[in-house]
């Protein structure tokens, strides 16, 4: 999934040791034209508009295969860690997702979401691989096809960024596993073509509303809510931007079961 970062992909896409689909979200840069001249080993899936992460769905779709690893147009998989994790997923059949372990620009800095995988208080549960979790961060994960889709993938409404959310809960209401494996390595350099902080903090807020009022009990999404309005400007201005999706948010309202919502307790931290 990519959008108007057309040098970053030059750049990313000869690392991957895998064949790659490539979707790009409607880039007004010339991104389909020069991967295509430049790398024709790669399918390239041009969309209409921009539709955010449901890009990432139609490529596993695409894709048509056991496993798909994601990959960011600033980020790729270590040499052989590919046909490692693929090796971990046949391994594991219940698990639906592999988070590999993050390193971050070229001093290899370990990207602090990947300690706090790491340190799970879920857990590691015999038949999987790693400490159990509950989310996770697609430029570098691997999924079971079968799990991904049966789940819906990546949906319309959500969008990006914090796409993760509400995948993981309903892989996790459908009782798959996710979990963090360091034994595995993905690259990730960040484009300097990036959303500022304040727009990509907006941006997240939408996303936790709308994930919050399509699988949170309602006091939870009080608490979303209540929570925004008590933020800065970018936690409001997520709210509003979140307004006009709303009903389709709770057209695909469902909320999780007691043992997720259990979970999520304990990642909150509450007794």
């Amino acid at each position: 999934m990519s959008r108007n970062r057309r040098e970053d992909l030059l750049s990313s896409l000869p690392r991957h040791e895998a064949p790659v689909v490539l979707v790009d979200n409607a880039s007004t840069d010339g991104t389909v034209e020069a991967v295509r001249a430049a790398l024709p080993a790669v399918t390239v899936v041009p969309m209409p508009e921009n539709r955010g992460s449901y890009a990432r769905t139609v490529g596993v779709r695409r894709a048509g295969t056991e496993f798909v690893a994601f990959a960011d147009d600033d980020s790729w998989w270590a040499p052989g860690d590919l046909a490692r994790a693929a090796a971990v997923m046949r391994a594991h059949p219940r698990l639906a997702v592999l988070n590999a372990r993050i390193l971050v620009g070229p001093e290899e800095r370990l990207d602090p979401v990947c300690a706090e995988m790491a340190a799970s208080p879920l857990g590691t549960p015999p038949d999987l691989p790693g400490p159990a979790l509950l989310g996770f961060v697609a430029c570098g994960a691997m999924v079971r096809t079968e799990a991904f889709l049966a789940a819906g993938g990546f949906d319309r409404v959500v969008r990006f960024p914090g796409e993760e959310e509400r995948l993981a809960l309903d892989l996790a209401a459908a009782g798959w596993g996710m979990a963090y494996v360091d034994s595995v390595t993905v690259h990730h350099h960040p484009s300097p073509r990036r959303h500022a902080p304040e727009q990509r903090r907006t941006a997240i807020w939408r996303s936790r509303v709308l994930t919050a009022l399509m699988r949170r009990p309602l006091p939870e999404v009080f608490g979303v809510v209540v929570a925004a309005l008590r933020g800065g400007a970018p936690e409001r201005q997520g709210l509003l931007r979140a307004l006009p999706d709303v009903p389709a948010a709770l057209r695909l309202r469902r909320p999780v079961p007691a043992g997720v919502r259990e979970q999520l307790r304990v990642l909150a931290g509450s007794p």
